[in-house]
């Protein structure tokens, strides 16, 4: 069976390796000419880095990979510890893998080395501007190319062509959120040793927080910043921030933020959308994944975990379909997946609520619940992400 794919980000890939893990032909096309991600970190969680495990991608995953020792949250003006969350040796004794920090260029590029490797064909430049699904093929054209698959997947992104096919005009209307992300990558070497810790760190504060950790080895460190404003719409990850917008953003917090956002030099900035979920995202012979299907905020870092499952479930559910059938197994895995992904985009969306509490009274019962938890109650604490981290599709879907 031939799967033409349209998209080569992170989740078109992993797509791409799992159908061929399947024993399927994938072929991709990607419109842009050159393959290269934004440039930022990611984090990858246990549920996620199963899966690329188990695509034979464990030993370069661990050489690009940092891995963190805990979630620290801490308070905006203060540094005191509210809140605490082992990773490290407990997340693979918990779950059976590792939790990763990376650069995103450095997950694309063995990802994309995978592919290549496995003779996936790839085509750059090649934007999918049109199908037409028959009863025994779907034919997919890319500007003046036709290829003919059994099956088509938008794996697109957020601004997906093919999203427009399962969605109505208004329906679909992307709603700001009234916050801007900012996001940047600092050398290690630029700051005082020992000044950020091992961990992924959360300041928290009213109206904005400050994410940071380490990637490329402990080499560098990504930033990202959230800040509650109207005054900036653009929905992109390449539009340049101006010269201590952010630093300017996060006046009165801790000396440690002031350092840590002084060195970053380059940095950029997106307003947070979100979009309603999709009411349904499949057909006979197409579907979606990713940010094409079910885009969500960042604040559970789950947006490339969730494209990583799709990939790898839709794969195994048309591996083991009733033969010579497509479209119910598409069915099967867009029902799956919409329970999964609206429970992680919601969870997602309050987190980032909890995070920005501006009332003084919210924030003290906050930290009093979150600090109680982990410091008294780690057991309860700790199973709060089971249904997340734990999540362990190779088993299920194998």
């Amino acid at each position: 069976m031939k799967v033409i794919i349209a998209g080569a980000g992170i989740g078109g890939l992993c797509a791409a390796l799992a159908l061929k893990n399947s024993g399927f032909d994938p072929e991709i096309c990607e419109r842009s000419d050159l393959l290269s991600e934004a440039g930022a970190g990611i984090q990858l969680s246990p549920n996620a880095v199963k899966i690329l495990i188990a695509l034979g991608l464990e030993e370069p995953l661990a050489e690009a990979g940092f891995e963190p020792k805990a979630v620290r949250l801490r308070s905006y003006k203060s540094a005191r510890l509210i809140a605490y969350r082992p990773l490290g040796a407990f997340s693979t004794d918990r779950y059976g893998a590792p939790y990763y920090h990376l650069h995103r260029q450095a997950l694309h590029g063995l990802l994309k080395d995978a592919v290549v490797d496995r003779h996936i064909p790839l085509h750059t430049g090649c934007p999918v501007t049109g199908f037409e699904e028959h009863t025994d093929r779907v034919e997919v054209l890319c500007d003046d190319q036709l290829f003919a698959g059994d099956a088509l997947i938008g794996a697109d992104g957020i601004h997906s062509d093919l999203r427009r096919r399962f969605v109505s005009g208004e329906d679909d209307a992307p709603r700001f959120t009234g916050m801007v992300a900012y996001r940047a990558v600092v050398d290690t070497a630029a700051l005082p040793k020992n000044l950020v810790e091992p961990t992924a760190t959360v300041w928290m504060g009213p109206g904005r927080h400050l994410v940071h950790y380490y990637v490329d080895g402990g080499r560098r460190i990504n930033l990202v910043a959230v800040v509650e404003t109207d005054h900036w719409r653009e929905e992109s990850w390449k539009s340049p921030a101006e010269p201590g917008e952010l630093l300017a953003a996060f006046a009165g917090w801790h000396r440690k933020v002031q350092t840590v956002l002084g060195a970053a030099e380059d940095c950029h900035k997106w307003a947070l959308h979100d979009r309603p979920p999709l009411a349904r995202w499949s057909s006979d012979r197409v579907t979606l994944l990713g940010d094409a299907a079910h885009p969500m905020l960042p604040f559970l870092a789950q947006g490339a975990a969730m494209a990583i499952e799709d990939g790898w479930i839709l794969s195994r559910l048309l591996e083991h379909r009733e033969e010579d059938t497509i479209g119910p197994a598409l069915d099967r895995y867009q029902r799956l997946r919409q329970l999964r992904t609206g429970k992680v985009a919601q969870a997602s969306k309050e987190q980032g609520e909890m995070f920005h509490l501006a009332a003084p009274n919210q924030r003290l019962a906050r930290d009093l619940k979150l600090g109680i938890g982990c410091r008294l109650l780690p057991d309860i604490a700790m199973a709060q992400y089971d249904w997340l981290h734990g999540y362990d599709p190779v088993r299920r879907f194998h």
